[in-house]
């Protein structure tokens, strides 16, 4: 035709010193040549041609190498560049193929020729088209797949393009003759992402290099320019975990090789989704105002334009390219991205996806907006669930003083009050009914707004412990639940789960046990949803307290470990809650003389918020923390430590009577029996752990009487457990003894003693030292004692005995993994160590140590370790 061949294009590529070579991709090349076809397909700059070009180069026999050009859309043009390509690797052997003699076409007596020539070869002929996505015309990809097929055994046919080629890969598939190659693959691991740094002069962790791959999807070119980049930076690794996309050579790289190569109605598509995660057809229409975004949504996918396919037609940006777009829209058009938001926000408000829909109203600047569509949902009580809480909470503080809406002010008063910052949280709320209540023809319309004050009036009443004012809200709640739409209470099972816990607590800490049982009951038994578990958890543990407070430590510690277990199972940070659970634990733990496991628990509890400002956690911290007080011997720290410090509408006779029990046996220690008579006044005789606990103390301050009449007006019943039958047993056993009667004793205590053997209660056993140790001596009850509790009693005034060893704190047996992450700790490894060492991410061996130290009771790193020896998982 009177053109000259173009020889660079049949040579390959130069690779740069720089060039890694990746032996999982090298070896599926390898592999690809079981298939006549091999499909090597991804982005711009995916690192496709150099693949390949270094797999050719390193093949013993030769590789027929063809760049395509946009000339080649012509069949005659692109078929003679096909045959010289193959001659120049000495295929085929014979003449009688000949040449195209026309640019715009190809007889078919050639292809057949060219097809029966390659067939008869002992050993296939291996073609590499680069760049085919350049081959548009549907005639050339019938007759390329005319030649492969009827080529048989003699071609392996290698396609290196961005788009999906014009070629019946279905088929191929199907018949088990296609080897793919994509995008998912080709990008790079974090090793071999750290192992290009390297080359590139760069020393970089695997950790730094996990978060650079998850940045860039492991993009080849993005990687390289930015290694380019981070060596003239003076601090490469801060420069590639901080870079900005849109000021660097990538951005230059996708501008240039992705959006502009696009026609404009596609790039401003593109520009307007860019301020979205992930999209869909109609909602890109409505940010577009166009009617066919889901043509060129397909279009760019299958043209690997860096738009993902999420399925069921949802759509992402790869995150450079969503970074590099919005901020060449701010250039191109300035002022549209808040509207962008805006209509983003409504259409996935109609739309039902609520999470994304207050994400961009927040964006958008629209405070009544995003407020209102949480309030309208019924979703506020997604601030307390533990689970999204603290996004929302991130997310609102944006909001400013300029929002004056009910609705904003029912979100700030729930913000505070998940402080537990009473004062500006009622205010809020007060706001917001005002609000509400004012000039409303129809209280339909704001029904789902009363009923979110209703929860919050509900939690006020649980801080400020006031059962009225709690019970006033719980009525409310249910006249106004007749006017919610069904549709809203289902999907938020959560508000009514939290309301009944704020009742059941407030409850609790008026003393109606029962009464508290049967609130908290219906939520423990409420579905297992990721949104209720918060408050499950807390009911949970609220059971709890009352099963330990009626005397059963057994059943407490069960329930407090389900608790605990069910959080876990949906990977709430722990501790979470109001810590009632882990308090639980740390009084049962008391009663076992297990008070290093016991310390450990009310530490943890400390770290929780709302564990100083709820009553009835506030009260149960200082019952623990008041008896480890009296057990070190710190009378007078024990009283300040029993006063829980809360302010609260009513005292409650359970948590009033155990300080005052505290109080009491403080004055006995240091030698004051009358005060210690006088401080028991207090105590209510309802509660039947604190009428013993104080028949106990009117014992030892030489009571006798009293204490008797104490245990006689105590109702057993079969609410009462063995913990205040135990102790009830060995006061009256103190009492006989004293009197002469040393049969009734020793009958009392074998009593108690197979009551507490069953729950390991040691400590009712210790505070009955040195009187009851004759009594243990003798036959049968040194046998009953054997092996749980005569191994361990020693005089208060003897020196400290190493603890015996707890059971662990284990909701369930550590999992593989955290065993795994247990082991390198012990070999002082951290915590990047460590995630190298197993392939994860810091932050996967951050939740596995947080479960390990939970399970294990410690909170540091060497506890842990010393901990596991001592139980013998090391």
């Amino acid at each position: 035709m009177g053109d000259p061949f173009l020889r660079t294009r049949f040579v390959l590529p130069a690779r740069p010193a720089t060039f890694l070579q990746r032996q999982r991709l090298v070896r599926h090349l390898d592999q690809a040549l079981r298939t006549p076809l091999t499909l090597v397909n991804g982005a711009a700059g995916a690192g496709k041609t150099l693949l390949v070009a270094d797999w050719a180069a390193g093949r013993e026999e030769p590789v027929a190498w063809l760049t395509v050009e946009p000339g080649d859309r012509r069949p005659g043009v692109f078929w003679a560049y096909v045959l010289q390509a193959l001659r120049s690797r000495g295929v085929p052997a014979s003449g009688t193929v000949g040449f195209p003699a026309d640019p715009s076409r190809v007889d078919g007596r050639l292809l057949a020729a060219l097809a029966a020539e390659l067939s008869g070869r002992d050993e296939p002929v291996v073609v590499v088209l680069d760049e085919y996505d350049r081959v548009t015309a549907p005639e050339i990809a019938e007759q390329l797949e005319f030649v492969l097929h009827h080529a048989g055994q003699g071609m392996r046919l290698i396609l290196v393009t961005r788009t999906e080629p014009l070629l019946p890969l279905h088929r191929y598939r199907a018949a088990g003759r296609l080897t793919e190659i994509r995008a998912a693959e080709l990008a790079f691991t974090p090793e071999e992402a750290v192992a290009l740094l390297e080359l590139h002069g760069l020393a970089l962790p695997v950790p730094a290099g996990r978060a650079l791959v998850d940045r860039t999807r492991g993009w080849a070119a993005g990687l390289r320019l930015c290694a380019l980049a981070a060596r003239e930076s003076a601090d490469p690794e801060i420069y590639l975990k901080e870079f900005e996309a849109d000021r660097s050579a990538v951005a230059d790289f996708l501008l240039a090789e992705v959006l502009l190569r696009q026609p404009e109605e596609t790039q401003d598509l593109l520009l307007r989704v860019s301020v979205l995660e992930r999209f869909c057809p109609d909602l890109a229409n409505a940010l577009s105002g166009r009617t066919d975004a889901e043509r060129l949504l397909v279009g760019l996918h299958r043209a690997n334009a860096f738009v993902e396919d999420l399925g069921h037609s949802w759509y992402r940006l790869h995150p450079l390219f969503g970074e590099i777009l919005r901020a060449h829209l701010r250039v191109r058009l300035p002022g549209l991205e808040p509207e962008l938001h805006r209509r983003a926000a409504r259409w996935l408000r109609s739309s039902g996806f609520l999470p994304e829909s207050l994400v961009h109203g927040a964006a958008a600047g629209d405070w009544g907006f995003t407020a209102g569509a949480l309030v309208d949902d019924l979703a506020i009580g997604q601030l307390f669930t533990g689970l999204r809480s603290e996004d929302l909470d991130q997310l609102f503080s944006r909001m400013g003083p300029e929002a004056a809406s009910p609705a904003a002010h029912l979100v700030r008063a729930a913000r505070d009050l998940a402080r537990c910052d009473l004062d500006h949280g009622l205010a809020h709320l007060h706001h917001a009914e005002e609000g509400l209540n004012a000039d409303v023809p129809d209280a339909s319309e704001v029904a789902a707004a009363l009923l979110s004050c209703a929860l919050l009036e509900a939690l006020a009443a649980r801080l400020t412990g006031s059962p009225v004012r709690a019970e006033r809200a719980a009525r409310a709640a249910g006249e106004l639940r007749e006017e919610v739409p069904a549709h809203l209470l289902a999907r938020h099972p959560e508000l009514t789960a939290l309301l009944l816990t704020h009742l059941g607590s407030t409850r609790l800490w008026a003393g109606r046990f029962e009464d508290a049982r049967a609130a908290l009951t219906t939520v423990a038994g409420t579905p297992g949803d990721a949104s209720t578990v918060l408050p499950r958890e807390e009911a949970m543990g609220h059971l709890a307290l009352i099963d330990y407070l009626n005397g059963w430590p057994g059943r407490a510690e069960r329930k407090a470990l389900a608790a605990v277990s069910e959080a876990e199972r949906f990977s709430l940070p722990p501790p979470c809650g109001s810590g009632v659970v882990r308090l639980v634990l740390a009084a049962v733990a008391v009663d076992r003389d297990e008070l290093g496991r016991a310390q450990a628990l009310l530490d943890e509890t400390d770290r929780l918020r709302r564990a100083t400002q709820d009553p009835v956690t506030a009260a149960g911290r200082a019952i623990v923390a008041a008896r480890l007080q009296l057990l070190r011997g710190h009378a007078g720290a024990a009283v300040e430590a029993a006063d829980p410090a809360v302010s609260a509408a009513m005292t409650s006779p359970w948590a009033a009577s155990h300080e005052a029990l505290v109080a009491s046996a403080a004055h006995l220690a240091e030698g004051r029996p009358e005060k210690a008579a006088e401080a028991l006044r207090d105590v209510s005789v309802d509660q039947p752990a604190c009428a013993v606990e104080a028949a106990r103390i009117q014992l030892a301050a030489g009571r006798p009487g009293a204490a008797m009449d104490l245990l006689d007006g105590v109702h057993a019943g079969g609410r009462t457990g063995p913990a205040v039958t135990v102790r009830a047993a060995l006061v009256r056993a103190r009492a006989a003894q004293q009197a002469g009667d040393t049969a009734t004793a020793r009958r009392l205590v074998g009593h108690a003693l197979l009551d507490a053997r069953r729950e390991r209660l040691r400590r009712p056993f210790l505070d009955a030292l040195p009187w009851i140790r004759p009594l243990l001596a003798t036959a049968p009850l040194h046998d009953l004692a054997a092996g749980w509790l005569t191994s361990g009693p020693v005089p208060r005034d003897a020196p400290p005995r190493p603890e015996a060893r707890p059971s662990p704190l284990v909701a369930a047996e550590l999992s593989g993994r955290e065993r795994d992450v247990l082991e390198r700790l012990a070999r002082m490894m951290s915590t990047e160590e460590i995630a190298a060492d197993l392939y994860v991410s810091v932050n996967t061996v951050k939740t596995h140590l947080k479960s390990v130290y939970r399970k294990l009771a410690v909170n540091r790193r060497g506890d842990a370790v010393r901990r596991a020896r001592d139980l013998g998982l090391l």
